[in-house]
């Protein structure tokens, strides 16, 4: 597998209970909405999951792009608020004829109205891990690293960013597991992956799709998907990613064994996308994106994120950057070359309906042994509040950290307790007027009142790749 710049990092939400849960029916994002709060970055339709697909409007989206970190791990910088960078790179996006870029990094402190509006107006979507180095949750001990002040970092993120119309995706976590050892983090990744869904909806805001990205490990990757897809309904991830480096050049689509992972996934009910492949073994000619965007996987994959734009010694970056100046690397040109001779057309034969995955046992390579089954962790009680009155201000890259502040987890959330029973305190126009939401959630009719029993998790972002 590949390794190197870990970041660990979870989420938090409350888990909200009622004999009779509130209905609630989302609007579209709406240009009233976006505009009231003068935030919008506009120019493109939102992006919702229908059946294994996304779609943007009536037109299945597939995801076409790059994932974008220049300064790697070490500077732990945010390029969306860095508006000459982005400005600079941005030219070089429209030359690729790319969609979308994944962000590992930002800084939830920080203004992004510029960039966000830039890559709209040139038709790219934002996928974005919300951890960050100081704000993770630890592989290692997961338990007492889920706390409050890690939740209120995450969620201060999703506030930064839910208003914009191209934010695409958020991801709870990026690699959390990276061996059969670490399975037992499982359960804290769900949680998290739960609460921010949860959260979203308290707070009011349009149904921004969050899901997981997994390490390139054979032998639990499987297991994690069907544990992601498992279980109640807002147990479940919105869409599974994997980080998949296996098609080496020369390769094909049965040598890399591609076409066995179409047909283990065939039947899989949510969104599924590569978050990190090309592979730097080898010529470096991204043949593998005419099958990535084939009809042999259309109907499975939605596409997926090159690792990387910016080399940053790794040997991976399609790109050099020094200052103002781009260089474009061989591998630039190549992708470049591939995209634009392989853009899938209609629905690529997506699946509209399916059901729910069935949560993996216990074995030598799922050792999930603290919570089984639908079991998850409760979200800590100093994180509850955050749910009706909003995370507040985030701490940004500059904070004190959370792994060892204390509060953590003390108990076993229920099943269906993250389901939103609720909207944030004033309304969701005002929530969205507060914390500029793109999209207003409506209550509808509820039953005996809501109790908190809540639960949160943990998650770990992983940037950067180094392949064995």
């Amino acid at each position: 597998m590949k390794g190197a710049i870990a970041i660990a990092v979870a989420t938090a939400a409350l888990a909200s209970g009622a004999a009779t849960p509130a209905k609630l029916v989302a609007r579209a994002s709406s240009s009233a909405a976006s505009s009231a709060t003068g935030t919008s970055s506009g120019s493109v339709p939102t992006v919702t999951v229908k059946g294994n697909a996304f779609f943007a409007g009536e037109d299945r989206f597939y995801i076409r792009g790059v994932d974008y970190q220049p300064g790697g791990s070490s500077g732990a910088s945010d390029p969306i608020s860095n508006v000459a960078g982005c400005t600079r790179d941005i030219v070089e996006f429209k030359k690729l004829g790319i969609n979308t870029v994944r962000v590992y990094t930002v800084d939830n402190t920080a203004n992004h109205d510029e960039c966000m509006s830039a890559l709209a107006a040139a038709g790219i979507y934002l996928a974005l891990d919300v951890n960050t180095p100081k704000y993770s949750i630890n592989r290692g001990d997961p338990g007492p690293s889920y706390n409050a002040d890690y939740l209120q970092s995450i969620f201060a993120t999703i506030d930064a960013f839910a208003h914009y119309d191209n934010t695409l995706l958020f991801f709870s976590g990026n690699e959390v597991i990276n061996d059969d050892n670490t399975t037992n983090c499982a359960p804290y990744v769900k949680a998290v992956t739960r609460d921010m869904k949860q959260y979203i909806g308290s707070r009011g805001y349009r149904s921004i799709p969050v899901g997981y990205s997994a390490a390139d490990v054979e032998s639990n990757r499987f297991d994690m998907a069907q544990y992601m897809n498992c279980g109640t309904d807002d147990q479940r991830s919105d869409f599974f990613a994997f980080n998949d480096y296996s098609w080496c050049n020369p390769s094909s689509y049965t040598q890399s064994g591609w076409d066995t992972k179409v047909a283990m996934y065939g039947n899989y009910s949510i969104p599924l996308f590569l978050s990190e492949y090309g592979c730097i073994k080898g010529q470096r000619t991204f043949d593998e994106v005419a099958a990535l965007y084939g009809t042999d996987m259309t109907p499975v994959y939605s596409g997926g994120l090159v690792y990387e734009y910016s080399e940053e010694g790794n040997d991976y970056g399609i790109v050099k950057l020094s200052g103002t100046t781009v260089s474009e690397e061989a591998a630039f040109t190549a992708l470049a070359q591939q995209l634009s001779k392989n853009v899938p057309s209609g629905d690529g034969g997506y699946k509209s309906t399916g059901t729910p995955s069935t949560c993996p046992a216990q074995s030598d390579t799922w050792e999930v042994t603290d919570f089984t089954g639908e079991e998850l962790p409760a979200i800590p009680s100093g994180a509850v509040s955050f749910m009706k009155d909003g995370a507040g201000t985030g701490p940004g890259l500059a904070g004190s950290g959370s792994q060892n502040a204390g509060g953590a987890s003390t108990s076993t959330a229920t099943p269906g307790s993250g389901s939103v029973t609720a909207v944030a305190s004033g309304g969701a126009a005002a929530s969205a007027s507060a914390s500029g939401a793109a999209q207003a959630l409506i209550a509808g009719e509820m039953g005996v009142a809501p109790f908190v029993c809540g639960a949160v998790v943990l998650v770990s972002t992983l940037l950067g790749a180094s392949l064995l």
